[in-house]
């Protein structure tokens, strides 16, 4: 890429430095910071694989911030694009809003108190307590080392309506390098004659879990990968998960799961599981008995939960996010009924896809 002009802000330089020395780069482009130039994605586009760049990224002077945007039909959530090159959404912008204190300090010309009494007080969602109570650690991205190999399929889900009908599949790459093995994802839509690489109708995995859980009122384990329901599955529970992970959940995914009777939503122990959980377990309330958000009592997932001997049923709440008792029995009762048993319109399926 060209060398970054002067009038380049701060967040403009961090980024764009980033992803060339995360090997996502050189952006191709003009170089210049207000046009979109074009990267990897770091998200779907890592496995060192030959990709057409889908991974945009632009400077915005009047915001004094960088535009990170993946236009791939995937559309990769801008905190897991940061997280993957070391970075947090905050440092898309040169600098945060100053934040009015009640020491009467000066800020730009104003008085604190002035700018507090103007500052409407922020207010945190549930998965924001969540992820300042953990105290998580800023995210890195582990040195690998060179590639050593060529990227192999690992495993392939494949996405099923409830008529056995194939919707689609996620197929999930192991790519070795020096000091470990990358991992990557990407989507295959089946079209009824062929197989083509892009994204699918949001439905859930293992529908046949979902409908099972709705009619025999058994608990249902919202996971955030297909890995983590199989173990959950192995263990003798229904479970379910959409495609590509964190972030990736819909209010058309939520609409499967309403009438169901106890949902176990489990949280990956890190700032993009957090706040999918949160997502998964907001669209839900109101609209099943019970919400639970749970997460593993060692390690960062299902998975390791269960590798270092914990039984499923020894997940421990997060604080802020878990929701324990019946608060919707009425709203359930009422809608149980109309869900058992009821299939997606064809306009549905064709509105999802």
């Amino acid at each position: 890429m060209n060398p970054q002009p002067e009038y380049a802000g701060r967040s403009w330089r961090v980024i764009i430095d980033a992803l060339e020395s995360h090997h996502y780069g050189p952006g191709k482009g003009s170089g210049q910071p207000e046009a979109w130039n074009r990267y990897m994605c770091p998200v779907h586009e890592g496995d060192g694989a030959h990709h057409t760049p889908s991974l945009g990224v632009r400077y915005d002077p009047r915001q004094a911030k960088t535009i990170v945007r993946c236009f791939s039909g995937t559309r990769c959530d801008d905190a897991e694009v940061m997280g993957r090159i070391g970075l947090r959404v905050r440092d898309m912008w040169d600098r945060l809003p100053e934040r009015a204190r009640n020491s009467g300090t000066s800020f730009g010309g104003r008085s604190a108190t002035t700018t507090a009494a103007r500052t409407p007080r922020q207010v945190f969602s549930r998965a924001e307590q969540a992820i300042l109570a953990a105290h998580f650690e800023r995210p890195t991205k582990p040195d690998l080392g060179a590639q050593i190999g060529p990227a192999e399929v690992a495993d392939t889900y494949v996405y099923r309506w409830h008529t056995g009908q194939v919707e689609g599949a996620v197929v999930r790459m192991h790519t070795p390098h020096e000091h470990g093995t990358a991992k990557s994802f990407f989507q295959k839509h089946w079209t009824g004659t062929e197989w083509e690489n892009t994204g699918f109708a949001p439905l859930p995995w293992h529908l046949g879990d979902v409908r099972e859980a709705l009619d025999t009122g058994r608990e249902l384990y919202v996971c955030e990968g297909e890995k983590d329901v199989q173990r959950a599955r192995r263990a003798g529970q229904l479970a379910t998960c959409n495609a590509m992970g964190a972030g990736k959940w819909t209010p058309e995914h939520a609409k499967w799961l309403r009438g169901a009777g106890r949902v176990i939503v489990v949280a990956d122990r890190d700032r993009a599981g957090y706040r999918h959980a949160g997502k998964v377990a907001d669209s839900l309330e109101g609209h099943v008995g019970e919400v639970r958000v749970l997460q593993a009592r060692d390690g960062k997932d299902l998975s390791d939960h269960l590798d270092a001997g914990h039984g499923i049923d020894e997940l421990e709440p997060v604080r802020y996010l878990d929701r324990p008792g019946f608060q919707h029995q009425h709203q359930h009762q009422a809608a149980a009924p109309a869900s058992r048993g009821r299939d997606p319109s064809t306009t549905d399926r064709r509105r999802a896809r």
